[in-house]
């Protein structure tokens, strides 16, 4: 009788349950963790959907992600995406200067509309007043220089197929037929991965797209209130009358993540800081994941001597 062989079973058993016990805490988190904003979703009157990606592995906690959501201000990453790609093409330079006709000086956030015949400005600095002031002028001037239908392409090159930009800012008109800026989670989550692995272009545009994301002030942010101080995040954020969205890359050392979540049709006064609660949740969530052992033993990052 060979007497190795039930050392040798004993031994496979111990390794597999030692290994599904790690995978299992690991699982159970997640769980509990899509158990709590599941709870959330379901209480708030508000259709919402969210993708949050872990931009190590590639893991996604998920909520109505294909569901398409108008974006307001948020499609402006979109926009400042196709003036990066026609630059590097080069049918300009971003530092060519252009001017800000009067036909797309609009009303709502921004500074442009508020000055006497804004001088040329160029056309990266347009970009970092659409992206930091959220600037719909600055916003209407790129739209006319890059053009709607070449937005749309590129969009669909990288295989957005339900992000779609069909107006420029402040056009209610526009809005009432029915031509709504638009996407989903998981198209919003794909694009910021895409930036953050420097997979768009190269990764200098991919690197200066996110640095223009980050001038934007964190107080026009919902979901920094649950994201510690000392985190950078680059962020755009969109509200329109019954609609909150916001895309982000948030820089958690060990665990840096993408968010994209969005809202629509909400009441007003009813479950006014969903996204303020999801991101604690989903910071909470991936902070954990980055600073605890697999067996859930929070690792002290400077080990006493």
């Amino acid at each position: 009788m060979n007497t190795l062989r039930p050392f040798l079973a004993i031994l496979f058993l111990c390794s597999s349950t030692a290994l599904f016990s790690q995978e299992n805490n690991a699982q159970m988190l997640k769980q509990k963790t899509e158990k709590k904003l599941q709870e959330i979703f379901q209480s708030s009157p508000a259709i919402t959907g969210l993708v949050a990606v872990d931009l190590t592995s590639g893991e996604k906690i998920s909520w109505n992600p294909d569901v398409q959501f108008p974006q307001a201000s948020s499609i402006k990453i979109p926009i400042l995406i196709e003036v990066f790609k026609q630059a590097s093409e080069g049918k300009y330079s971003l530092s060519d200067r252009l001017p800000v006709n009067s036909t797309n000086l609009v009303g709502g956030t921004g500074i442009l509309k508020n000055l006497d015949d804004p001088a040329p400005l160029s056309i990266k600095n347009l970009g970092i007043l659409m992206i930091a002031l959220s600037d719909n002028s600055a916003t209407n001037s790129l739209i006319d220089l890059v053009g709607i239908p070449k937005v749309n392409k590129t969009l669909q090159s990288l295989g957005m197929k339900q992000t779609l930009l069909q107006r420029e800012m402040m056009n209610s008109t526009a809005s009432a037929r029915g031509e709504e800026n638009l996407a989903t989670p998981a198209e919003a989550a794909k694009i910021l991965q895409l930036l953050y692995k420097g997979e768009f272009i190269n990764p200098n545009v991919s690197k200066e797209i996110v640095d223009i994301l980050k001038m934007t002030d964190r107080e026009d942010s919902r979901l920094a209130a649950g994201i510690a101080e000392n985190v950078d995040i680059a962020f755009k954020p969109g509200f329109i009358n019954g609609v909150s969205v916001e895309w982000a890359i948030v820089n958690l050392q060990q665990r840096p993540y993408a968010v994209a979540i969005m809202e629509s049709h909400k009441v007003s006064g009813e479950a006014e800081e969903v996204m303020e609660d999801v991101s604690k949740i989903l910071y909470n969530y991936f902070w954990r994941m980055g600073n605890a052992s697999e067996y859930g033993t929070y690792v002290d990052p400077k080990p006493k001597k």
